[in-house]
């Protein structure tokens, strides 16, 4: 959305203060661990844009609480699978051996937006090294949470998502929906369903100094029923919070009740 089309929709600026106002009466409380996934444009015009937003969740968290975002650089992968969009088959073998190597430092995150963009280079942000699938935190838990994220584990028990579950988080979904709900993942690892099944994912990344194609054997994911598991979640369970940040719907939910409904909902529904 441009941002003459986020000034005309919007009715008053949302601040730092404004934020923190709206993100504790949503129920977002001082020393819980949050993991958040968000919409910047959907906010509305915020006065400080992307660190705003991400100085009013550390504000609300206060100094015991934990910050956590997903840093995904999905783009560090085999471009013989890229299809959206599809480069030439010309260019994969060369595009592969080019790619720079994941760095947790410097790689950006890829189609994942502007408040986590911004996060990963903020003082004292942690940061999984995952090449594909890592996640940023800041806070008393951060270190626990980022550490020895598993290359063949990418979302599942040894990943952050598993510590997440492990530590009783808290997601906000922040003027997304639940197919941005990343935590879904973890469900289904722990799920059994006919369709379940690996693949092999390939990837940049440093060993020892050096860069080397890395290729590892993971959970073929698939968030195509996302949306349902947390319609279904909200209905069934009445355990998800519903208010508004600014302008942007949001949704608050503890991580272990979604991620347990969702292991059981995919052993029901997918084939």
């Amino acid at each position: 959305m441009s941002l003459e089309r986020i000034i005309a929709a919007t009715d008053r600026p949302a601040t730092v203060d404004s934020l923190v106002t709206d993100l504790r009466a949503l129920g977002v409380t001082t020393g819980s661990i949050l993991m958040v996934h968000s919409a910047l444009s959907a906010l509305g015009y915020v006065n400080g844009s992307a660190p705003a937003v991400i100085e009013a969740l550390t504000r609300t968290l206060g100094p015991t609480g934990t910050l956590v975002m997903p840093t995904h650089s999905s783009d560090l992968s085999d471009p013989a699978a890229w299809r959206e969009p599809p480069v030439p088959p010309a260019w994969h073998l060369s595009l592969r051996d080019t790619m720079p190597a994941f760095d947790p430092a410097t790689t950006p995150t890829w189609r994942m937006g502007a408040i986590p963009e911004s996060f990963r280079t903020h003082p004292g942000v942690l940061r999984s090294t995952h090449p594909r699938q890592s996640c940023a935190a800041r806070g008393r838990r951060a270190e626990t949470i980022t550490s020895a994220h598993a290359l063949d584990c990418a979302m599942g028990d040894r990943s952050p998502m598993g510590r997440l579950y492990a530590l009783d988080a808290w997601i906000l979904l922040l003027g997304v929906g639940h197919d941005r709900n990343t935590s879904l993942h973890l469900a289904e690892y722990r799920a059994t369903f006919p369709a379940k099944h690996e693949t092999d994912f390939g990837s940049p990344v440093n060993v020892h100094g050096k860069r080397r194609w890395h290729v590892v054997r993971d959970l073929d994911f698939d968030d195509s029923d996302f949306v349902r598991i947390g319609d279904d979640h909200e209905h069934d369970t009445q355990q998800v919070i519903l208010g508004r940040v600014a302008q942007a719907t949001a949704r608050l939910m503890r991580m272990r009740p979604l991620v347990d409904y969702a292991v059981t909902w995919m052993g029901r529904n997918r084939l």
